[in-house]
This record gives structure tokens, C-alpha cells and sequence, in this order.
């Protein structure tokens, strides 16, 4: 299994909380130096804020964690492809890297602001995103 896939797990499982508490299934968890440096998943509904995203929670405690707002030296595991919103803050944080599961072909930054990261950030799709995937569908389709 490659270190992309045992994080991936982690965002996964922060994914399942989110879950749980009635909140879009996505989760993310950040990496620095091998290390889980913050996790978080959706937290929308619970704080009543429409950009309580995963990805934000987890720029937020990452940033705490280390100490400054760059995230230069990190990894985010995320997993669904992050919105716009959400890749302006990771391009603003300067990530060297994002790992995401499944695309977002209705909101995804890749469709509507492909420029949005900062130039030297890596991106990696497609990481378990038959598992990242299926969490989303079986929430929506609960929902309906």
C-alpha cells in the first residue's frame, strides 16, 4: 500500500464521521514530515457556516499546529476534488501538494478555476476514488 493510500485512509475515515453527524461525507487530513499534523471533515451544518469545509478546518488547524499560515513543507488528503473556495485558500497557504479522491465535476476547482493553487503546488487525483466516491453516493442518496 503507498503512504497516498494510508492517508487517503485517514481523510476517509474523517469522511465517515462527518457521516455520521448528517454533515457532507468529506474528509481531509494534513501531512507534514510523515506526520498527521491536523484532520478534520465537514462541519457545515454543525457550526452553520457554508465555508466549514474540511479542507478550510484543516488549513486552519495545520497552520495552528505549525505555527505560521504557509503550509509549504504539506501534504492535503482530501476526499473529493476541493472546490473553489477551497483551492483559493490552499493557493493561498502555499501546500506543496494535494492528494484528492474522488473528482467534483459539478464544483470542482479543475472545472471552474484550474489556476486557483499556488504554481509550485502538486496535484494528485484519483486516490481510492471508487471508496471516496461511494461514501458521497450512498450519503445523497439517503438524502433523497
Amino acid at each position: 500500500m503507498t503512504d497516498d493510500n494510508i492517508y487517503m485512509k485517514q481523510a476517509l475515515a474523517e469522511a465517515e464521521a462527518a457521516y455520521r453527524q448528517g454533515e457532507i461525507p468529506i474528509g481531509a487530513v494534513v501531512v507534514c514530515r510523515d506526520k498527521i499534523i491536523a484532520r478534520s471533515h465537514n462541519l457545515t451544518e454543525l457550526l452553520h457556516d457554508v465555508t466549514a469545509h474540511a479542507e478550510m478546518q484543516a488549513i486552519t488547524s495545520a497552520a495552528e499546529h505549525l505555527g505560521g499560515k504557509y503550509l509549504n513543507d504539506c501534504t492535503l488528503y482530501v476526499t473529493v476534488e476541493p472546490c473553489v473556495m477551497c483551492a483559493g485558500a490552499l493557493g493561498w497557504s502555499q501546500i506543496s501538494r494535494i492528494v484528492y479522491g474522488a473528482p467534483d465535476e459539478k464544483r470542482g476547482y479543475c472545472r471552474f478555476a484550474p489556476q486557483a493553487l499556488h504554481p509550485r503546488t502538486q496535484v494528485t487525483g484519483g486516490v481510492m476514488a471508487d471508496e471516496c466516491a461511494e461514501l458521497m453516493q450512498r450519503f445523497f442518496k439517503e438524502k433523497r
